[in-house]
Parts: structure tokens; C-alpha cells; sequence
């Protein structure tokens, strides 16, 4: 089956010299003060005259910046990392224009990632070796694994994170990803936190709970960091034990979500979801952590690519859809249902439901109804006298 090239981003660890260490933290410096720099100039002609700036207008300010002397630094780096942060902040501003994110933020050195991004003419890659614009040597990068065979790196970034570990992401055009074959599977998903997800075949993924496990060592690492006297030597490396336990933790949800959703996606060619609006759940004093620690974003995101990798579908169905409430038998709604309850008994056909089990299966019947009818799966307000009108024209289609 023919399918597009898939772009994906190879990530690996590198262990830099003090020179080069010194010259990409100077680099991170550089692009954090000219995304600043460009982000004041364009909210205050917006703020004070309506008039939105371009990336070239902003591009050229940095030539202006660079001849400042206060900003002199700025020449030590190399110019497309400056170049590239420029144009994510016109993207940001594009998303921002288009309602499809918020306005963009002022880069703080203590709380945004460090990176620099490179394109083309800003890095060598030659018989596995890269080297980066204004370095002499090549980085010390360990290849836990090889790009794929004749694969060109279009894009490097570099990044540093909270505890210190340094790493190179290479964007390459992958040719080994392939559509997989055509299955006859269709799964629903119902995200939650006792269980990760419930899917409508009945099985439950369990919750690993990474943060919950390590929550006592990381107590511990921040107690250690509140007793250092700010600003210190031993606070710092203080902070640096406290952020390698995050590490630890993102690093382990992460690779228990690849795994996860790589398995969904091979056995299942529609895979159907909730629009689950986190933001506002994590208001939720009480599950805040729990729902943060599940991280139902990233295994959304994974999900979608992955299936457009692999050739798979993926539906999102409305968020107000009545999937826990929603009878998968009869099509009955229950007047409410709260958190506690997670058995019930339908009161029209009587049939005992699993709470999540129940809802799996709502939601793979409000899928397939979507992609097989057209139906937009509004919520619904009242009792039904029947079926939904999204379970009658899936099974009036499917007799």
C-alpha cells in the first residue's frame, strides 16, 4: 500500500565537551533574548497601534540587535537557531491568530526548555558524525540506535534539560514506515485513572502510576532543595537531584504510553476517543495529580500519529457525549451518575454494566456511527423513548 514519506524525529543522548557546552548554553542564551526581544516588539504594535509584525520585519530587526552593543553577543552564535526562534514565534502568533492556542509567553531561563533548533546550513552530518555550526568537533552522540538507510537529518535540535542531560533530536524522512495491512478491528476508548483505559473488548490497562511510585524519593529531593540557601552551589545541585527523579518519571510514563499505543493502533484500524479537555479537569484539586500523571494529551498525540503512520483511524467524538451514562444495550439514559458508582444497573433492560466497560463501548458505537453515517454526535439532553439517534442509524446500517 502506498503511503506518504513519514518525517520522525530520532533522539538520542550526547555528552558535550566544556567548550562546546559552553558555546550551546551561550547559544540557548542568544535565542531565549531574540524570541524575547521579537515577542515585545510585536504584542506592543499590536497593543499600541493594531498593526501586526511579519517574521521578515522581526528578521530584520535582528540585524539592528546584533549591531547594538549591549547585544554584541548575539554574533558569538551562530544566526539560524536566531532565525529559527523567530519563525516559531510567527507561528505561535499564526496559531494564536487562528484560536488554535494562546498567546505566546516570554521565554524565562528558569522555567522554558533550552534548545536551539539548526537547519541545513547550520550542521554537517557525514558518515555518522554531526557537527554543529561555530564547533570544531563533532558530538559525542550515543546512537542507541541508527537512522533509517540513506537518511538526511533536515532539521537538528539541541536541548538541555532541568537535570543536565543533554540531547540531539535529527528529523529525517523515514521510507521504512509503512502503511500496515487492513484489519477488521475498532476499538473505544475510555481514558480514566484507576485504569489508564478501558477499551470496549472489556480489557483494562492498568494505571503504572508512575508519579504516585517515585512520590516519596521526589518529597524528598525537594525537601532537600527548600533547606539550600537560594541562590547557593548545593541548592543548585540540589535541584539537579529533584529534576532527575522528574526525569525518571517522564521518561518511564513515556515509554509505557509508546508501548501502549503502538500495540492499539497495529491490532485496531479505527481507534475512537473522547475529547477529553484536560485543562479544565486538572481545576479538580483533588485529581489534579492523578489526571496529570496519566497524561491522556500525550497519548492522544501518539495515538494520531501513529495512525497516520500506519494507515489507522483515529475519531474523536464530542466531549458531552453521555458515554457513562448512556445505556450500551438499550440506548436508556441515566439521570446522573457520579464518580463513586462504578456498577450500575440499567432501569429500562436491566442489564448490569461495568461503569468504563459501558463507556468504551458507547463511544466505539458513536465512532462508527460517525465515520460509517455522517452523525456529529451531539450530547444528549433527555431520556431517549429508545435507542439514541446515533445507535439507530449504526444498527439500522449495520442490518
Amino acid at each position: 500500500m502506498c503511503s506518504a514519506v513519514a518525517r520522525r524525529a530520532f533522539k538520542y543522548r550526547f555528552y558535550p565537551t566544556d567548550s562546546q557546552a559552553a558555546q550551546l548554553s551561550r547559544t540557548f542564551g542568544a535565542v531565549r533574548k531574540v524570541y524575547n526581544l521579537a515577542l515585545e516588539v510585536r504584542a506592543d504594535s499590536w497593543r499600541h497601534r493594531r498593526q501586526r509584525i511579519t517574521y521578515g520585519e522581526t528578521s530584520a530587526l535582528l540585524t539592528l540587535w546584533k549591531q547594538a552593543d549591549e547585544l554584541s553577543y548575539l554574533n558569538e552564535v551562530s544566526s539560524v537557531p536566531l532565525q529559527q526562534a523567530l519563525r516559531h514565534l510567527h507561528n505561535g502568533f499564526v496559531a494564536f491568530w487562528e484560536k488554535r492556542a494562546g498567546h505566546p509567553r516570554f521565554k524565562s531561563r528558569k522555567r522554558s526548555r533550552a534548545s536551539a533548533e539548526y537547519t541545513r546550513s547550520g550542521f554537517r552530518y557525514r558518515n555518522g558524525q554531526l557537527t554543529i555550526a561555530k564547533m570544531t568537533g563533532p558530538l559525542n552522540i550515543v546512537w542507541s540506535r541508527p537512522l533509517p538507510d540513506g537518511a538526511e537529518p533536515s532539521t537538528v535540535t539541541v536541548s538541555c534539560d532541568s537535570a543536565g542531560r543533554w540531547f540531539v533530536s535529527l528529523l529525517c524522512e523515514d521510507r521504512n514506515v509503512q502503511h500496515l495491512p487492513p484489519v477488521q478491528g475498532a476499538v473505544g476508548i475510555d481514558a480514566g485513572v484507576a485504569n489508564l483505559v478501558t477499551l470496549s473488548t472489556g480489557e483494562k490497562v492498568a494505571n503504572p502510576r508512575h508519579e504516585l511510585v517515585d512520590r516519596a524519593r521526589l518529597a524528598k529531593a525537594q525537601r532537600a532543595v527548600a533547606r539550600k540557601a537560594p541562590g547557593s552551589r548545593n541548592r543548585d545541585k540540589a535541584r539537579r537531584k529533584a529534576a532527575r527523579v522528574h526525569a525518571r518519571i517522564t521518561d518511564r510514563r513515556r515509554d509505557y504510553l509508546h508501548q501502549l499505543t503502538t500495540r492499539l493502533v497495529r491490532e485496531n484500524q479505527t481507534l475512537v476517543l473522547e475529547d477529553i479537555t484536560v485543562r479544565n479537569m486538572v481545576k479538580n484539586h483533588v485529581l489534579a495529580r492523578a489526571i496529570s500523571d496519566a497524561a491522556w494529551r500525550e497519548f492522544r498525540t501518539m495515538l494520531v500519529y501513529k495512525a497516520a503512520w500506519y494507515g489507522r483511524e483515529v475519531v474523536v467524538i464530542d466531549r458531552w457525549f453521555p458515554s457513562t451514562k448512556l445505556c450500551s444495550v438499550c440506548g436508556d439514559l441515566a439521570d446522573r451518575m457520579p464518580l463513586d458508582v462504578r456498577a450500575w444497573t440499567c432501569a429500562s433492560c436491566g442489564v448490569l454494566h461495568d461503569r468504563d466497560i459501558n463507556a468504551a463501548k458507547n463511544i466505539l458505537a458513536a465512532g462508527l456511527a460517525v465515520t460509517v453515517c455522517g452523525d456529529d454526535v451531539r450530547p444528549q439532553r433527555m431520556r431517549p423513548s429508545g435507542l439514541s439517534s446515533t445507535k439507530q442509524k449504526f444498527r439500522a446500517r449495520e442490518g
